[in-house]
């Protein structure tokens, strides 16, 4: 039988009445002939509920420990959702991530898949059962103990699940209709795209958006696993949503595909560093490993070259990074001072910035897209402090203040509105 993958999150499943909704959804699929591997999340609030209970047992806790308590959220949604579709006489039953097994590295919260056996779950499809609904976000280590993947790790076990058993197509169910051009919350213009390549909704994941999760576009993109992201809470067919699919597959031919925007961003600047090899190593080593997440980096000529006080050569470098990582990254520079690793005259940070792109797979073809971006900017008085990009991105970093200001006029600027 063909087979499909379907993946509802939290809200989709938040209570037992939007299980049963979940679950006429995979009824649907199955009276259409197929075999259906279910991914389910916690019901929504739940981890978070579970995480503060952790936290308040034990703030330092052993983080074997966590995931065992922060796991069974998804457990729960599992059996429901099984005894929802055995009630509807569709043959089906729950498995937990060590029951498949799905086998994962040890790295407690953080966890990685090492493999997707399909033999258990291939044999109960044998034996005449229609609907194997998994918990996802979890997995077993080798050494046979529960681990969970991290945020959004529902998402990469739909997406793992179907390039294993070389599923049809990977739905996932949440609580927006598809991918947007920008969030509508904030342009009343933003449309919804019928098809989006995988690099561009990586781009996007990567830079603020949050319908899907970053490793679980990875994932698809390395396996061709074609997604399809739609909303839990309307009637849906097969054309329904937004798939994410190969970029051959894609039809529309715009330069930009997407504004994207994170608002937690801060910039940091270390002022006069020496100007030699070695020092931007010595930098973001020590951000490495204190676990800092640096994003967009500038390197410019310090003005104190040209002051004879400080003679010889120095420079300036600034960075980004998510503002709850701050004063993690602060200590890691001070004490890397401290010890003799690096050396400066001042360190400068700016919380009140965020960060806004344009992402499309067009850009490799045409010219002109940063010149645009920035004409717009600026005829709206938004001064740019740090500008990084890539092959199919453009990313600035501005005044927070600024943020819609920025997203509805590089929405309008690339026309996003329309299809053509």
């Amino acid at each position: 039988m063909p087979l499909l993958v379907m993946k509802f999150g939290g809200t989709s499943v938040a209570d037992l009445g939007r299980i049963a909704n979940a679950a006429e959804k995979v009824r649907r699929e199955v009276e259409r002939g197929y075999d259906v591997i279910v991914i389910v999340s916690a019901m929504s609030g739940k981890t978070n509920e579970l995480v503060g209970w952790v936290e308040t047992t034990s703030p330092l806790y052993d983080a074997r420990e966590y995931d065992a308590v922060v796991a069974s959220g998804e457990n729960v949604t599992a059996g429901l959702m099984a005894l929802r579709l055995q009630e509807m006489d569709i043959p089906a039953r729950s498995w937990q991530g060590w029951q498949v097994p799905i086998n994962t590295t040890s790295a407690h919260s953080a966890a990685r898949f090492v493999s997707i056996p399909r033999g258990n779950i291939d044999a109960k499809f044998a034996e005449g059962f229609k609907v194997a609904v998994v918990a996802g976000f979890q997995g077993v280590s080798e050494e046979g103990r529960i681990t969970t993947l991290g945020r959004g790790g529902s998402d990469t076990t739909a997406v793992a699940f179907a390039a294993a058993f070389g599923a049809e197509r990977c739905d996932i169910y949440t609580d927006v209709d598809g991918i947007y051009t920008t969030d509508p919350r904030i342009s009343g213009k933003a449309r919804k795209l019928d098809r989006i390549a995988f690099e561009e909704m990586l781009e996007l994941a990567s830079l603020g958006a949050k319908v899907l999760q970053t490793r679980s576009v990875e994932l698809a993109m390395r396996y061709n696993v074609r997604l399809r992201v739609l909303s839990s809470f309307e009637d849906t067919d097969n054309n329904s949503g937004t798939l994410v699919c190969a970029e051959e597959d894609i039809v529309e031919s715009k330069v930009v595909s997407g504004v994207a925007y994170s608002r937690d961003e801060a910039k940091i600047t270390l002022f006069t560093i020496e100007d030699r090899p070695g020092v931007a190593s010595s930098i973001f080593g020590a951000l490495s490993e204190a676990g800092v997440n640096v994003d967009m980096i500038v390197q410019n000529i310090s003005e104190k070259n040209y002051d004879a006080a400080h003679p010889g050569a120095v420079t300036d470098m600034t960075f980004s990074c998510p503002v709850n990582q701050v004063a993690r990254a602060q200590k890691a520079l001070e004490d890397a001072q401290a010890a003799g690793a690096i050396a400066y005259d001042e360190l400068i940070i700016d919380t009140d910035v965020c960060k806004v792109s344009v992402v499309g797979i067009g850009m490799r073809s045409h010219t002109g897209v940063a010149a645009r971006m920035f004409k717009a900017l600026s005829a709206e008085n938004v001064n740019i402090k740090v500008i990084a990009t890539s092959e199919i991105k453009i990313s600035v970093l501005i005044d927070r203040k600024y943020m819609e200001l920025a997203v509805q006029a590089l929405h309008d600027t690339f026309g996003l509105e329309s299809a053509s």
